[in-house]
């Protein structure tokens, strides 16, 4: 039995018995896909958030720069990589991480293959892949955003770009001793639920308003209308929704209920993952961030290798999965 039927069951009583909704009807369907996917994600997401937390507990930002400074080439590229799965969920809390790591002399490459691998691959995004896709799509996933974040991150390394980035962002504020804070059991489990909570908080609107944009589409919106401009028979869809995502700003909270719509109506997975990945891992603001620390030639690099990146990915999905 599928472990989300008792939630399907009780969207049912909700969307049926104590609304009085006529089963059947548009607002029927949308009413249920809002109340079964919400009550899904948020489960979903207390459980993987605490049981994430409690592995960052033992990661302080001390540590993860001590660890990321390995002097064994590209090694230092995928542990930043892996480490960016379980650190700050959206850019604008990843890159302060970004600058410190520079500060602590983490190379150019290795800090760059954080900064993609953040954003883009997190708990939140886990939650809703899995819960939306299960877990075939979700490891498809992490897997193409770890492999994006560490060939970017190498290619970056290699272009010897140290000079584009501002020489502030270099000099470092902890004089080499790095301090390391020590927790017990309740300490750790009092950071996760402490964590948890917090996450929480900033992300519930953007799941509620993800997913309550996301039933309107899967109630209201033709299935035939999506896949008209963006069906898995177009060549230039991948590019698109890249370049569609780009000016968008959100977290994947907010996205991803987006894209388990557009896939039921019609576009394909690796269009619609491209997308997400656009809007999570190039967004405008982060670029303006990244503006402050940077040259704008870095920013393009960065951006044009992310960006050929995700095209890559979202290209590979739709051979991988027949679309």
């Amino acid at each position: 039995m599928d472990i989300f039927y008792p939630i399907q069951i009780l969207a049912d009583w909700l969307t049926y018995v104590v609304f009085g909704i006529i089963p059947g009807t548009l607002l029927a369907g949308a009413v249920n896909f809002f109340i079964f996917d919400t009550i899904k994600i948020f489960l979903l997401l207390l459980v993987i958030i605490f049981s994430v937390s409690l592995i960052r507990s033992f990661l302080p930002p001390e540590k993860i720069r001590n660890i990321l400074s390995h002097e064994k080439k590209y090694f230092g590229n995928i542990l930043a990589s892996l480490l960016g799965i379980i650190t700050p969920f959206c850019t604008c809390s990843a890159i302060p991480l970004f600058l410190g790591f520079l500060e602590a002399g983490v190379p150019l490459g290795t800090t760059f293959s954080f900064l993609v691998a953040s954003p883009m691959i997190n708990e939140v995004a886990l939650v809703l892949l899995l819960g939306l896709f299960g877990w075939k799509i979700a490891l498809l996933y992490i897997a193409s955003g770890l492999a994006i974040a560490i060939i970017s991150g190498i290619i970056i390394g290699h272009l010897k770009v140290e000079n584009l980035v501002e020489e502030f962002a270099y000099k470092s504020k902890s004089n080499g001793r790095l301090q390391l804070p020590e927790m017990d059991w309740k300490q750790r489990t009092d950071y996760a639920k402490n964590y948890t909570a917090d996450i929480i908080k900033k992300v519930w609107i953007y799941v509620v308003v993800g997913i309550g944009i996301g039933a309107w589409i899967h109630g209201y919106v033709p299935a035939d209308f999506l896949a008209r401009y963006a069906g898995s028979g177009k060549w230039y869809a991948v590019p698109l929704a890249v370049l569609v995502g780009i000016p968008l700003y959100s977290n994947a909270a907010g996205v991803i209920p987006l894209v388990g719509v557009l896939t039921e109506k019609g576009v394909s997975i690796g269009t619609s993952l491209a997308f997400m990945m656009a809007v999570t891992g190039l967004s405008l603001p982060e670029f303006l961030i990244l503006k402050k620390v940077m040259k704008t030639k870095l920013i393009l690099i960065f951006a044009g290798i992310v960006g050929m990146g995700i095209i890559f990915t979202g290209y590979l999905f739709n051979f991988i999965l027949g679309h």
